[in-house]
């Protein structure tokens, strides 16, 4: 499996509210996507990203 291919599952823990989501996503471009474009709170850049490769 190329990396390019690889899925991870990714931990978004919003710094403004508390809120935490966990999603599954895949590597493009050297970057993780899972769509993820905001928070509950209508926060847009202030989180903790932790990625863990499946």
């Amino acid at each position: 499996m190329k990396k390019e291919d690889s899925r991870y599952l990714v931990t978004i823990h919003c710094k403004q509210c508390g809120e935490r989501f966990m999603l599954k996503g895949k590597m493009r471009k050297g970057k993780v996507e899972t769509g993820f474009k905001r928070c509950l709170c209508d926060n847009e850049n202030d989180f903790e990203v932790q990625k863990e490769q499946l």
